[in-house]
C-alpha cells in the first residue's frame, strides 16, 4: 500500500490534488489544507529512472510542475536535496 493509498483511505471524503507520475514521492499530507507533500529529490530519482537526464529532470521538474499553481489544493514540495 502505497502512502497515496493510506492518505485516501484515512480521508475518503476528500479530493486530493496529485502529480501525475510521482505517488512514489509522496511523503505525506499537510492536514491543515488537506494537500499532497511530495520530496522533490524523488521525483528528480523518478524522472532520471525514466531516463531523463539528471539536469534536465530538475529543469523540466521546476519549471512544469513545481512552480505552477494549481489552484489552493496545489501540492507542497520539500526541497530535501541537501
Amino acid at each position: 500500500m502505497t502512502i497515496l493509498d493510506k492518505i485516501k483511505e484515512g480521508f475518503p471524503s476528500e479530493e486530493f490534488t496529485i502529480a501525475d507520475g510521482f505517488d512514489d514521492a509522496i511523503i505525506g499530507l499537510n492536514e491543515f489544507n488537506m494537500t499532497i507533500v511530495y520530496s522533490i529529490s524523488k521525483c528528480i530519482h523518478i524522472l532520471v529512472a525514466q531516463g531523463i537526464d539528471e539536469g534536465e529532470a530538475v529543469e523540466d521538474l521546476y519549471h512544469n510542475t513545481i512552480n505552477k499553481y494549481i489552484g489552493e489544493k496545489t501540492p507542497i514540495w520539500v526541497n530535501d536535496l541537501f
